[in-house]
């Protein structure tokens, strides 16, 4: 198998299930409880933050959640709650995961104004429309760090700085990046950022919400408060210290883990484009995550090419396995501006860092193999043949 679909989870490590695993057996304590086991369990917890905060450089606070999706709902909810009082308007944009738009539009049947900002062929905001778009009235600014689906990497400086100079506050969804290129927290300016440990090579179940000390964020689930007070629920122990472990494995690790995708990446979309007739890289050519390459190949379903790669044991996507258990057209292609042919035509591959260069040719070959072989059945034959 050679396993292509690291954007949507990718393999935990050794070491991170080495480290995980007193904690599911043996170091059982709950985290809450005074007594030496539940000490342990805290300390552990404790080391995981700091191997976090390390990470990505900050000071900010950490809050464990059960995933990323539970943590940007605690951003957009919990932030828009505690200000309600300064204002009622959210700026987001036009592709983020629905992790994002779903609580925005849960926020807009609760009477906020949301603006969901458009994006250029490549999936890039404009500034200036960012800008344009702020209000009186707006309190945060939601854009994700990269995009889940083409790649593209957003200008976070820049947002942050715009949003700072109207005294608004800005989160970014940066599940696709952090543990995949360095990313500064403090250098970049923002206030609140969402991180997710299976996109890491960490255990599924588990998320970060880190929030910039100055900011109040009112809970939205409601119990024992044992996350500071801001989130409740007693905290996967065993899943946290894999994301600790994740985290510090990334920092040792980060350059040599971005020169080896990188290299993979290029080499993939290179040799996809000069092999493969009427196909297109999609994103941003320069801007974009070191391990995507999505593109579309014209006259091809894309979901009918997913099938057949997997038959050939490549595993790969059209876009964001969570879009697909809704069985809808990719929001974000449609946003850049794509017809009908290029959204159903397109593919998502995406690399890790146990991927090899062998992996990549193979998959060239035998996609070029399948590419031909669906256009011989298509509608488009006349086209693309």
């Amino acid at each position: 198998m050679i396993y292509l679909d690291n954007a949507a989870t990718t393999p935990m490590l050794n070491e991170v299930l080495d480290e995980m695993m007193p904690y599911m057996k043996d170091n059982y304590g709950n985290p809450s409880s005074i007594h030496k086991l539940g000490r342990q369990a805290n300390n552990a917890l404790q080391l995981a933050r700091k191997r976090i905060s390390t990470l990505i450089n900050t000071t900010g606070e950490i809050v464990f959640a059960s995933g990323a999706t539970e943590a940007n709902n605690l951003a957009l909810k919990g932030l828009t709650n505690s200000m309600k009082n300064k204002g009622n308007h959210v700026i987001t944009s036009s592709i983020e995961h629905d992790a994002i738009l779903e609580p925005c539009k849960e926020l807009e049947r609760n009477g906020l104004d949301v603006t969901y900002l458009p994006v250029d062929k490549y999936g890039m905001i404009e500034l200036d429309e960012l800008e344009s778009a702020i209000k009186e009235e707006t309190i945060l600014i939601s854009i994700m760090f990269a995009n889940n689906e083409v790649g593209t990497i957003q200008p976070i400086k820049e947002i942050a700085e715009i949003a700072h100079k109207h005294d608004i506050v800005f989160h970014t969804d940066a599940v696709q990046v952090v543990g995949k290129i360095a990313v500064d927290v403090q250098a970049l300016g923002i206030d609140m950022i969402t991180l997710s440990a299976h996109k890491m090579y960490g255990p599924k179940g588990v998320g970060v919400l880190c929030i910039n000390n100055d900011l109040k964020i009112e809970p939205i689930l409601h119990g024992g408060g044992q996350e500071d007070q801001i989130r409740s629920g007693t905290q996967n122990v065993a899943g946290i210290v894999g994301m600790g472990k994740a985290a510090e494995l990334s920092i040792q690790h980060m350059d040599e883990y971005t020169n080896h995708v990188t290299k993979l990446r290029d080499h993939l979309i290179d040799s996809t484009s000069s092999e493969i007739r009427f196909s297109k890289l999609n994103g941003h050519p320069t801007q974009r995550l070191p391990s995507n390459a999505h593109f579309t190949f014209l006259g091809v379903n894309g979901e009918d090419l997913i099938i057949k790669l997997d038959e050939n044991g490549i595993e790969a996507s059209t876009g964001s396995a969570c879009s697909i258990k809704k069985q809808k057209a990719s929001h974000v292609l449609m946003a850049m501006g794509f017809n009908y042919e290029e959204i159903t035509g397109s593919l998502r591959l995406t690399l890790g860092i146990q991927n090899t260069i062998d992996e990549i040719e193979l998959t060239v070959s035998k996609l070029g193999i399948i590419v031909n072989e669906l256009r011989e059945i298509s509608p488009y034959k006349y086209k693309y043949t």
